[in-house]
């Protein structure tokens, strides 16, 4: 047979061949999509950046103005301190009496916080292991509770602890950051033990452990790093929060942070303002969490990128 006496190929069949596989894309077309996503993440963290250097801008400007007096100020608001006399801070601390403010939000912030957390635990880690209606409709309630803001429920709050004397109360202003922390806490943990092992538990189990114990002894030491991540949230929303105690206290010995700085700007107000203590009152307020968070922010984050891991 010679080639002559072969069958001719079809322009048919030999476009056929040559066209790409069904549902691939030319690379060219895919070429160009990568590159508008470059350009697309490198416009998105020059805005990042650029927001994360006008906050340090903003905090560093912040506390230069609170070691100036307040003619400094308005004159050159740009202008450097002459001297680090931390006169503004003791003005701030005695005639604004932040020292009573300090203490009542330190130990209201650090018994909420971790009364919170101590009841989350035990509520989060049943949500995680035992799958049921009861579980399944409590999962829902803390859900929903996410979605509730404090201020729709002040009002309410402040007739029920008035019913029971405590709306100008350290104690009730604690109950209340419980109550409104508890549904955040409880989802956090919850998808935080729900990416923890059970081969442990199953093996304790075995072992004649309890539910409890196992919980006590296995798994809250495999999840020190979402507790301490929930804990250091709280601290720094519990610490922060101005709506619910401005609302719930009226007695000046009973004030928070944030609602001493309040008071002491309206003081400012009739007296003339204080430029100078109003800033270094800022920077009482806001530095203790800016340590914090610097302090365990790695922590924090590996908490929680590893709890929304499942």
């Amino acid at each position: 047979m010679t080639m002559t006496d072969l069958p001719p190929v079809s322009t048919q069949t030999t476009r056929t061949l040559v066209l790409p596989p069904h549902g691939r894309r030319p690379r060219p077309r895919r070429a160009a999509i990568g590159r508008h996503r470059s350009l697309l993440r490198g416009i998105g963290l020059v805005l990042l950046w650029a927001f994360v250097a006008l906050n340090v801008a903003w905090m560093v400007w912040m506390v230069i103005q609170a070691f100036r007096d307040t003619r400094s100020i308005l004159s050159d608001p740009w202008g450097l301190p002459t001297s680090l006399d931390p006169v503004n801070f003791v003005t701030a601390w005695t005639v604004g009496d932040f020292a009573t403010a300090t203490l009542n939000s330190v130990v209201t912030t650090v018994v909420s916080s971790f009364l919170t957390v101590a009841i989350a635990a035990p509520a989060a880690y049943y949500l995680s292991r035992v799958e049921n209606r009861l579980t399944s409709s409590l999962t829902m309630y803390f859900v929903l509770g996410l979605g509730i803001p404090a201020q729709v429920i002040v009002i309410p709050l402040f007739v029920m602890l008035n019913e029971v004397y405590l709306t100008d109360s350290l104690i009730g202003l604690n109950l209340v950051y419980i109550g409104v922390s508890m549904p955040f806490t409880v989802f956090l943990l919850t998808a935080f033990f729900r990416s923890l092992p059970l081969e442990m538990e199953e093996a304790a189990a075995l072992d004649g452990s309890t539910a409890f114990g196992t919980f006590w002894r296995i798994t809250l030491p495999l999840a020190k790093g979402g507790i301490l991540t929930a804990f250091v949230l709280q601290v720094i929303s519990h610490w922060n929060e101005t709506l619910l105690a401005l609302t719930l206290l009226q007695s000046t010995d009973k004030y928070t942070l944030p609602v001493a700085l309040i008071s002491f700007i309206q003081q400012q107000t009739y007296s003339g303002a204080d430029w100078g203590g109003l800033f270094a009152g800022l920077c009482i307020v806001v530095l203790p969490m800016l340590v914090i968070y610097l302090w365990l922010g790695r922590r924090l984050t590996e908490g929680l990128t590893l709890g929304m891991g499942k």
